[in-house]
């Protein structure tokens, strides 16, 4: 890593993926056999610390696993990505976080998840690194998240995934906020108030950025042969708050996070799917 590289530290999950790719998804009470199955390492914080990493950011992680066997491949890529995990903390007697995902031959997925040591992050373990951004979603305790954000100067980023009630400050305090269709509906009215910038992502259809409702830029997804969605939406959400630290404008920073996130789904796996710059660069 080199001293010029923007500074990123985020705040979140890690998990280990078990995910089962199966002919087609099942509907609900249907059992589907005849699935492959294997294991990544994710987490939205880790997903999300390791595709900034791989995009060009110097990159920190604060989050809490299990003293457990599934904590080493949990962490393994981040490890070999070079994220400082200097700041993450080892629960002595709660799990790993778990997520079961299942995948169908187009790129859809169903995930449940089990969040183990990520429950244990407190306020008490949240000791930042200097950076220039952060970056926050919810798969950890609201607390440990709005001390983060009470204390970090700079940059902030907060993904509201999964869809949760959070404290006024969340959207007081973020220069950007994240979500997707849906999350978008669940809170209306508070990202039309917000001052943040909001980026929406619309799938296959690419994303936009909004102010108190108002598209100030939109950028097409590019066309890719889809294999797995997991990660996109974290790759995007890494790659557009580094686009927008380096000071790209936003409709370049919202192309650079949409081309991002759709080289991530070209591969199985929310960490191995994750893309280096020069696999978005040669895609834009």
């Amino acid at each position: 890593m080199t001293n010029d590289q923007p500074s990123i530290v985020v705040v979140g999950s890690v998990n280990l993926d078990i995910v089962a790719t199966a002919d087609r998804l099942p509907a609900p009470g249907e059992t589907v056999t005849g699935a492959e199955l294997n294991r990544f390492p994710g987490g939205k914080g880790a997903n999300q610390a390791l595709a900034a990493r791989r995009l060009g950011a110097r990159v920190s992680l604060v989050a809490c696993v299990g003293d457990d066997p599934e904590a080493d491949a949990a962490l393994a890529l981040l490890n070999e990505g070079d994220v400082d995990l200097a700041a993450s903390v080892m629960h002595p007697s709660a799990p790993t976080g778990v997520a079961l995902i299942a995948v169908s031959p187009d790129g859809e997925n169903h995930i449940v998840v089990a969040p183990g040591a990520n429950r244990e992050l407190s306020a008490s373990h949240i000791a930042l690194p200097e950076a220039e951004g952060l970056i926050c979603q919810l798969e950890v305790e609201l607390p440990a998240l709005e001390h983060a954000i009470n204390v970090f100067e700079g940059f902030i980023c907060i993904n509201l995934a999964p869809a949760l009630y959070v404290p006024d400050v969340f959207f007081r305090e973020a220069d950007l906020l994240v979500v997707n269709e849906s999350e978008a509906r669940f809170y209306s009215d508070a990202l039309l108030t917000s001052d943040a910038m909001v980026a929406r992502t619309l799938g296959a259809d690419g994303a936009e950025l909004l102010t108190r409702g108002k598209v100030i830029s939109r950028a097409e997804a590019p066309v890719v042969e889809t294999v797995d969605t997991t990660g996109a939406g974290d790759t995007f959400t890494a790659a557009l708050t580094l686009a927008l630290i380096e000071g790209q404008h936003s409709e370049q920073a919202l192309r650079f996070a949409c081309a991002a996130g759709a080289v991530a789904t070209t591969k199985s796996g929310a960490q191995p799917s994750l893309p280096l710059r020069a696999d978005v660069e040669q895609l834009l």
